[in-house]
């Protein structure tokens, strides 16, 4: 079986899950290099996992031609410049979410992106690999619900990692960019349409740091898209049960719901408390099997030489609503796209 030897760059919480799923749950995958700014993290990795090849610096990796694709889980702001320099380089590239912090660094992924046509480029938004959004996408589109019109995404991380996300907020580009951008792409793929304004609210309920960044501890949106549907996000950092990610597709016949109630499993406690479900934790937890799917995706489409559905400018283009939902914020106005 031939393999796709990928060198991943970030081994934080995220790009070490990222890692393990390279290493051992997609079998054409071969982890054969880790790159991160922490020496520390690049020698566990390799012990741990044999991992023949660790780096300090990404341009060194980039010179490494044994490679076939760059992984790219680093922070947010790093993201375009890496896959400039990864796709110029000659290698297929796979960046986690946000595209980039800011339109203009899009812009240039994108150009990056179209000078090597020959690669493969995609776009970690997870969600749309999680099965049971694929299912509701595939009733969508079958007519279960009718003509969709109105998306309701919920995206809330437990206050038990509220210090990790003050410590994160200076770098994350705001709530819209960090959370709310994966509603916002599910948004544009349920409705089938772009956004063509929205009105964005919120503030420091709980944490008046992230005021310091122009940013709040919860925040909310509503959009209105060009073929008229609607859309409300509500993103934020105070969940008391655990990670929180619920999604309503409301139709001109129906509804679709996506846990409703974000439970664990289908396991009910029941002891001196009463009869409870337990939640997930965090977003590793709850997307799990979706981060295997969507790698598995990505070195499909490098062995079969086709593109994924998730494309550079769906990253762009959810960058512009969640840059607009974030100025729509700040002055309290609504914004046209």
């Amino acid at each position: 079986m031939k393999k796709v030897k990928i060198g991943i760059v970030g081994l934080g919480r995220l790009g070490i899950k990222h890692a393990e799923n390279i290493a051992f749950k997609v079998p054409n995958a071969e982890l054969t290099a880790v790159c991160s700014t922490v020496e520390e993290e690049v020698h566990n990795a390799q012990k741990s996992w044999g991992i023949k090849y660790g780096y300090t610096n990404y341009k060194d990796m980039l010179e490494n031609k044994e490679l076939d694709a760059i992984f790219i889980a680093s922070p947010s702001g790093l993201h375009c410049e890496q896959i400039e320099q990864a796709l110029d380089a000659g290698y297929h590239v796979f960046s986690e979410k946000p595209l980039g912090v800011t339109v203009e660094e899009c812009k240039r992924a994108e150009k990056a992106v179209e000078r090597n046509a020959d690669k493969i480029f995609m776009l970690g938004f997870m969600r749309r690999f999680d099965p049971s959004y694929r299912y509701a996408k595939e009733k969508i589109d079958e007519g279960a619900i009718g003509k969709p019109i109105m998306f309701r995404g919920y995206s809330v991380d437990p206050e038990s990692c509220i210090e990790g996300s003050i410590r994160f907020a200076a770098i994350s580009g705001g709530q819209f960019i960090d959370m709310a951008i994966h509603d916002i792409d599910l948004a544009r793929w349920f409705l089938n349409s772009e956004a063509k304004s929205i009105f964005a609210v919120g503030g420091c309920y709980a944490y008046p740091q992230f005021a310091e960044h122009h940013d709040g501890d919860t925040v909310a949106a509503l959009m209105q898209f060009e073929n008229d549907t609607m859309a409300f996000l509500y993103a934020g950092k105070l969940a008391q049960h655990g990670y929180n990610v619920e999604t309503e597709i409301v139709g001109t016949k129906g509804t679709i719901r996506i846990a409703a109630v974000p439970q664990k499993n289908l396991v009910e406690v029941i002891d001196t408390n009463g009869v409870r479900k337990e939640c997930s934790q965090n977003f590793l937890e709850r997307f799990e099997e979706s981060f295997v799917i969507e790698l598995q995706e990505f070195v499909n489409c490098i062995l079969e030489n086709r593109k994924p559905e998730i494309t550079v400018y769906d990253g762009t283009k959810s960058t512009v609503i969640a840059y607009a939902a974030t100025e729509a914020f700040r002055e309290n106005k609504l914004v046209r796209l």
